[in-house]
């Protein structure tokens, strides 16, 4: 009775799936995982494949059954995201797809490139991105909801670390600190004014309709991200924009209007509304940024300069010297140290450094300082800097008294690694999952999973 009731179940699953093949014109495509009520398509992975090469993921295996395991996992923890109520921030996903997308066509040379790689129009593939992403970062979220609230103590530590043998405790590549300072360089008013001169005459062309202001942002707006959608955000709530573009943006009510000149630690804008839903808002804008002149950032590295001489003088400390000097808020505060955001360290492995610091720090001892140099940031701000090497740890063999905290997130990922492949193992138990016999010559990273006979 339960084997028929299998078979009968199955049956209706593929047929559900085998409908939606026919209501493609001309697609030739067949079953290859049953997951619950869900199917996944051959075109379903070859789909991904493509996704997984174009962000330059490796695959361990065939392809075909790497990323089809990859996909019938995902789907397990879909199910359990969807009875557990999980949330992903959405804008979040959408931001990770703009920097994808910069990334895939900057590596693949242009947007034409990419849709031929894909068969697919820029729209299309964004939209695949956007999908791709969202169930990737669902079944992360899913992940650290089953694995939250594992906690290690000293003790577990030390005795994992006591555990391991020698030749096995992990290699810790050379590391360094460092500490900056920072000098902006003016901007001349005949610069700004410049600017500003060009959104205007931006917006009486949009006003006046001799143009479009997404046409416009294409073909002006200096943020690269937007621009080429014709200089469209998505929907943002006020904390995710700057303060300053957020009082404008949140303020606007006629779509057919153009905002005033808003200033932001980007440049300028001009905004025009699109729509508003609650408490988020989506707009069109246009970035200019005004240029630094040479004769300005030659003056702020001759004030470096002279700062660098009384501190090599020992007239002051560096540390004294950020806190008179600096101009960057998030150094100037902790005595100029550079903080890791990947590993929320001071410590950085050299390909982890900021381009410009990591060029100008090379041969330094600790305690010594750089000559001035010109750094572009990530907001493409060029500022003026100095920077000091705090310390540098050369590559080692990890030990508990220097590397505590690189053991115990070791130790944590061992333990969370070991909790996940028992809730896969115990899914693969308790849900319905069948896999097309064609895929029995899988080398699966979870042996177990039951084949179904494709006719």
């Amino acid at each position: 009775m339960v084997k028929r009731y299998i078979s009968v179940l199955f049956c209706s699953i593929v047929s559900l799936c085998s409908t939606a093949l026919l209501a493609q014109d001309n697609v030739i495509d067949r079953v290859e995982w049953v997951v619950g009520d869900k199917c996944i398509l051959r075109s379903n992975i070859e789909e991904s494949i493509r996704y997984w090469q174009s962000t330059g993921r490796e695959f361990n295996g065939d392809p075909y059954c790497v990323v089809g395991e990859d996909l019938a996992i995902q789907k397990l923890f879909l199910h359990q995201a969807a009875l557990d109520s999980v949330e992903v921030d959405e804008n979040q996903i959408m931001r990770e797809v703009d920097a994808q997308m910069d990334y895939v066509i900057q590596k693949i040379g242009s947007k034409e490139k990419l849709e031929e790689y894909f068969n697919m129009n820029s729209a299309e593939i964004r939209e695949m991105y956007r999908d791709q992403l969202y169930n990737m970062r669902m079944a992360e979220t899913m992940k650290y909801k089953i694995v939250g609230d594992i906690k290690v103590s000293p003790l577990l530590v030390r005795r994992y670390c006591d555990s391991l043998p020698a030749d096995s405790m992990p290699f810790i590549p050379a590391q360094v600190e460092v500490q900056v300072l920072t000098l902006i360089p003016a901007i001349d008013q005949d610069e700004i004014d410049r600017v500003k001169g060009e959104l205007r005459d931006y917006t009486e062309r949009i006003m006046n309709g001799e143009t479009s202001f997404s046409t416009m942002a294409l073909l002006y707006s200096e943020d690269p991200g937007s621009a080429r959608r014709g200089g469209e955000l998505d929907f943002l709530g006020r904390a995710q924009l700057q303060p300053e573009f957020a009082a404008v943006a949140f303020n606007l009510t006629d779509p057919g209007k153009v905002s005033k000149i808003v200033e932001t630690e980007y440049g300028f804008h001009i905004i025009q509304l699109m729509e508003k839903r609650g408490d988020r808002v989506k707009v069109r804008h246009i970035l200019r940024t005004p240029r630094r002149s040479t004769e300005n950032i030659k003056k702020m590295m001759l004030r470096l300069d002279s700062i660098s001489t009384g501190i090599n003088a020992g007239e002051i400390t560096f540390e004294d010297a950020v806190g008179l000097y600096s101009d960057d808020k998030d150094t100037r505060n902790n005595y100029g140290v550079l903080y890791n955001k990947q590993n929320a360290s001071s410590r950085f492995g050299l390909d982890e450094l900021p381009a410009d610091v990591a060029r100008v720090i090379d041969g330094l001892k600790p305690g010594e300082l750089s000559q001035p140099f010109t750094w572009t940031l990530d907001n493409g701000k060029t500022v003026c800097a100095v920077v000091k090497l705090k310390s540098r740890i050369e590559a080692h063999t990890a030990t508990l008294k220097d590397d505590y905290e690189t053991l115990k997130s070791l130790y944590q990922a061992k333990l969370s690694d070991e909790r996940i492949q028992e809730w896969i193992k115990e899914k693969q138990r308790s849900t319905y999952v069948r896999v097309n016999r064609e895929n029995r010559d899988c080398e699966f990273k979870y042996p177990g999973w039951i084949f179904y006979e494709d006719k």
